[in-house]
């Protein structure tokens, strides 16, 4: 599915986990994401980037809180959290796709408006009973206005984004970066919605590779977050996938960015979990 006024297939990868670490292996992996544009396709990178944020954060002293998986922000933190993604890893990423020959420009969500953020309101159980718990300047996407990714893809070049965004009376955010992700590749209708993480997809025993999930429907997924098959780190993986598909993507697929050649096989099911309405 194309969108309006694009006239290639669209393919947004969600990138983070050790394939963002190690350096030889992040080169493989833009590498390989990069030559999927010369095979006919407009190509999104989106990434967040736990690791470097927790560096910056150490430097600067401050202490990092997690809340139900989510890293309490303030003010003060999330101006390292800014710098951490925007300035350096944004940057690091946008410089070897640029030298790779491609043209790549780094943005947030904060650019062009491109996505306008609320504070997430989140709850916790606490004595069984729901209390409201403060995160901080922890945000989720309230609305997505592509117009200035599809201005940049319909000019060649290769956009690349980090989970930050403001609400519309300018206060920043930080976003969960699967979240922000399936937003955006829902409203861009994307023909592809593929999630890079550290193992080969889904799997019905995460400790089994053998129990790989290699096709499954929204409802399906649904039903494992039920049974507890869907844990941890996947959840918000496997919500963002779902989030795309409502939203208008064509398919979403989970593969391992640690295996860069699984990218060059996106097109073939057996690859990862692939994911449909």
């Amino acid at each position: 599915m194309k969108p309006e006024n694009l006239d290639k297939p669209v393919i947004l990868f969600k990138y983070g986990g050790n394939a963002m670490i190690n350096e030889d292996l992040k080169k493989r992996v833009l590498r390989n994401i990069c030559s999927l544009k010369d095979k006919g396709y407009h190509i999104i990178i989106v990434h967040g980037g736990g690791p470097f944020i927790q560096e910056a954060l150490t430097a600067a002293q401050i202490e990092s809180e997690f809340i139900d998986g989510h890293r309490k922000t303030t003010r003060e933190a999330f101006e390292h959290v800014e710098m951490a993604l925007k300035g350096k890893v944004n940057g690091n990423l946008v410089n070897i796709i640029n030298a790779m020959g491609y043209k790549a420009v780094g943005l947030s969500g904060k650019d062009g408006q491109l996505v306008q953020a609320k504070k997430r309101q989140h709850q916790q159980k606490q004595n069984g009973k729901m209390v409201d718990v403060d995160l901080g300047q922890v945000g989720n996407v309230d609305l997505v206005n592509p117009k200035l990714i599809k201005l940049l893809l319909a000019n060649d070049f290769i956009p690349v984004l980090t989970c930050l965004a403001a609400d519309e009376n300018g206060n920043g955010y930080n976003i969960n970066a699967d979240m922000f992700a399936g937003h955006i590749a829902g409203e861009l209708e994307a023909e592809q919605y593929i999630v890079l993480t550290d193992v080969d997809g889904l799997r019905k025993d995460k400790d089994d590779p053998a129990s790989l999930i290699h096709k499954i429907t929204i409802a399906e997924s649904k039903q494992l977050e039920a049974d507890k098959i869907i844990q941890g780190g996947m959840i918000p993986k496997i919500e963002s996938c779902q989030i795309a598909l409502k939203k208008g993507a064509a398919s979403a697929r989970i593969i391992n960015g640690t295996a860069p050649e699984q990218i060059l096989e996106i097109a073939d099911t057996s690859v990862g979990t692939l994911i449909t309405k």
